[in-house]
């Protein structure tokens, strides 16, 4: 009956390694997507001016307007 405790032990260990290289790993790609983030946010922010069209009245304009 040890025998199988001792197996379960150390399956139990296993599993905990395992996780702890899942853990690792996704706290480094959470730390990458938080980089990216404001990179992104940057860069948005610089090109939203770009992306307005520029404000210019249609039509036939003379010099003196009357009112």
């Amino acid at each position: 009956m040890s025998v199988y405790i001792v197996r379960a032990f150390v399956r139990m260990r296993e599993e905990l390694a395992t996780s702890a290289v899942i853990l690792r790993r996704l706290a480094e790609i959470d730390k990458k997507l938080v980089i990216h983030d404001v990179v992104l946010r940057d860069i948005y922010t610089k090109l939203r001016p770009l992306l307005r069209p520029p404000r210019q009245e249609i039509g036939f304009h003379t010099a003196l307007r009357r009112t």
